[in-house]
Protein backbone atom coordinates (compact mmCIF):
# COMPACT_ATOMS: atom_id res chain seq x y z
CA UNK A 1 0.00 0.00 0.00
CA UNK A 2 1.39 3.41 -1.07
CA UNK A 3 1.37 6.14 1.48
CA UNK A 4 -0.36 9.41 0.65
CA UNK A 5 1.90 12.63 0.84
CA UNK A 6 -0.72 14.98 2.78
CA UNK A 7 2.21 17.69 2.49
CA UNK A 8 4.98 19.76 0.77
CA UNK A 9 7.61 21.28 2.93
CA UNK A 10 9.99 23.55 0.77
CA UNK A 11 13.49 24.31 2.79
CA UNK A 12 16.44 26.71 1.42
CA UNK A 13 19.07 26.74 2.93
CA UNK A 14 22.49 28.70 2.53
CA UNK A 15 26.21 28.63 4.52
CA UNK A 16 28.57 31.15 3.83
CA UNK A 17 32.16 32.48 5.12
CA UNK A 18 34.43 35.07 4.85
CA UNK A 19 37.28 33.22 4.29
CA UNK A 20 37.52 30.08 3.01
CA UNK A 21 37.82 29.01 6.04
CA UNK A 22 36.85 31.52 7.78
CA UNK A 23 33.94 33.09 10.02
CA UNK A 24 30.85 30.71 8.88
CA UNK A 25 27.32 31.16 9.30
CA UNK A 26 23.78 29.38 8.16
CA UNK A 27 20.90 30.23 7.07
CA UNK A 28 17.22 28.46 6.68
CA UNK A 29 13.55 29.26 5.55
CA UNK A 30 11.40 26.21 5.21
CA UNK A 31 7.77 27.40 3.86
CA UNK A 32 4.95 25.19 4.44
CA UNK A 33 4.40 24.05 8.40
CA UNK A 34 1.09 24.92 9.50
CA UNK A 35 1.04 27.21 6.24
CA UNK A 36 3.93 29.60 8.41
CA UNK A 37 7.16 30.61 6.95
CA UNK A 38 9.69 30.07 9.64
CA UNK A 39 13.52 31.37 9.13
CA UNK A 40 16.92 30.67 11.07
CA UNK A 41 20.22 32.09 11.44
CA UNK A 42 22.88 30.76 13.19
CA UNK A 43 26.73 31.71 13.97
CA UNK A 44 28.92 28.35 13.30
CA UNK A 45 31.95 29.64 13.55
CA UNK A 46 35.42 29.05 11.63
CA UNK A 47 34.83 26.73 8.52
CA UNK A 48 34.64 26.60 5.12
CA UNK A 49 31.84 27.40 2.92
CA UNK A 50 31.09 24.21 2.33
CA UNK A 51 31.45 22.89 5.60
CA UNK A 52 28.98 25.92 6.41
CA UNK A 53 26.48 24.49 3.53
CA UNK A 54 26.33 20.76 5.10
CA UNK A 55 25.60 22.38 8.33
CA UNK A 56 22.80 24.94 7.15
CA UNK A 57 20.97 20.63 5.74
CA UNK A 58 21.80 19.27 8.75
CA UNK A 59 20.30 22.01 10.96
CA UNK A 60 17.08 22.43 8.62
CA UNK A 61 16.33 18.50 8.35
CA UNK A 62 16.92 18.42 12.28
CA UNK A 63 14.59 21.40 12.71
CA UNK A 64 12.03 20.18 10.47
CA UNK A 65 11.87 16.50 12.64
CA UNK A 66 12.00 18.92 16.20
CA UNK A 67 9.05 20.56 14.46
CA UNK A 68 6.65 17.88 12.79
CA UNK A 69 7.90 14.84 14.45
CA UNK A 70 8.90 11.53 13.05
CA UNK A 71 5.41 10.36 12.33
CA UNK A 72 3.83 13.06 10.43
CA UNK A 73 7.78 13.13 8.27
CA UNK A 74 6.33 9.76 6.88
CA UNK A 75 3.59 11.61 4.44
CA UNK A 76 5.44 14.79 3.96
CA UNK A 77 7.10 15.49 0.97
CA UNK A 78 10.41 17.59 1.99
CA UNK A 79 12.65 19.53 -0.83
CA UNK A 80 16.06 21.08 0.27
CA UNK A 81 17.00 24.00 -2.01
CA UNK A 82 20.39 25.12 -1.81
CA UNK A 83 22.73 27.13 -4.21
CA UNK A 84 25.64 24.42 -3.75
CA UNK A 85 25.83 22.99 -6.98
CA UNK A 86 28.89 20.42 -4.85
CA UNK A 87 26.54 19.54 -2.16
CA UNK A 88 23.22 19.19 -3.73
CA UNK A 89 25.11 17.05 -6.13
CA UNK A 90 26.72 15.15 -3.11
CA UNK A 91 23.59 14.10 -1.35
CA UNK A 92 22.01 13.27 -4.81
CA UNK A 93 24.89 11.06 -5.11
CA UNK A 94 26.16 12.40 -8.62
CA UNK A 95 29.33 13.48 -6.84
CA UNK A 96 31.93 11.81 -4.81
CA UNK A 97 32.45 12.97 -1.28
CA UNK A 98 36.38 13.17 -1.69
CA UNK A 99 37.05 16.46 1.15
CA UNK A 100 37.57 14.22 4.16
CA UNK A 101 36.34 17.25 6.32
CA UNK A 102 33.10 17.07 4.37
CA UNK A 103 32.72 12.93 4.78
CA UNK A 104 31.53 13.21 8.50
CA UNK A 105 29.07 16.14 7.62
CA UNK A 106 27.63 14.13 4.36
CA UNK A 107 27.41 10.70 6.80
CA UNK A 108 25.22 13.49 9.39
CA UNK A 109 22.90 14.17 6.58
CA UNK A 110 22.72 10.57 5.12
CA UNK A 111 21.57 9.31 8.73
CA UNK A 112 18.64 11.40 9.00
CA UNK A 113 17.80 11.04 5.66
CA UNK A 114 16.22 7.60 7.47
CA UNK A 115 13.42 9.75 9.07
CA UNK A 116 12.59 11.50 5.55
CA UNK A 117 11.02 8.76 3.08
CA UNK A 118 10.34 11.83 0.66
CA UNK A 119 12.91 13.96 0.46
CA UNK A 120 14.59 15.46 -2.63
CA UNK A 121 17.67 17.73 -2.81
CA UNK A 122 17.76 20.53 -5.29
CA UNK A 123 20.13 23.03 -6.74
CA UNK A 124 18.80 26.28 -7.30
CA UNK A 125 20.04 29.59 -8.68
CA UNK A 126 21.64 32.40 -6.13
CA UNK A 127 18.62 34.71 -6.99
CA UNK A 128 16.00 31.90 -5.74
CA UNK A 129 18.07 31.69 -2.46
CA UNK A 130 18.12 35.36 -1.18
CA UNK A 131 16.05 34.88 1.54
CA UNK A 132 18.61 32.60 3.49
CA UNK A 133 21.13 34.27 2.05
CA UNK A 134 20.34 37.68 4.03
CA UNK A 135 20.29 35.63 6.70
CA UNK A 136 23.46 34.30 6.50
CA UNK A 137 24.68 37.75 5.63
CA UNK A 138 22.72 39.18 8.62
CA UNK A 139 24.77 37.14 11.70
CA UNK A 140 28.32 37.41 9.91
CA UNK A 141 27.94 41.39 9.82
CA UNK A 142 26.65 41.15 13.25
CA UNK A 143 29.61 38.92 14.16
CA UNK A 144 32.17 40.93 12.38
CA UNK A 145 30.61 44.16 14.23
CA UNK A 146 31.85 42.25 17.39
CA UNK A 147 35.29 42.78 16.68
CA UNK A 148 35.29 46.75 16.74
Amino acid sequence: MKKQIAEKIIVYTDGGSRGNPGSAALGVVIEGVGKQIKEYAEFLGEMTNNEAEYHAIIFALRKLRQLIGREKLTKTEVEIRSDSELVARQLRGEYKVEEKNLQPLFMKVWNLKFDFPKLIFKEISREENQRADKLVNAVLDKESNKLF
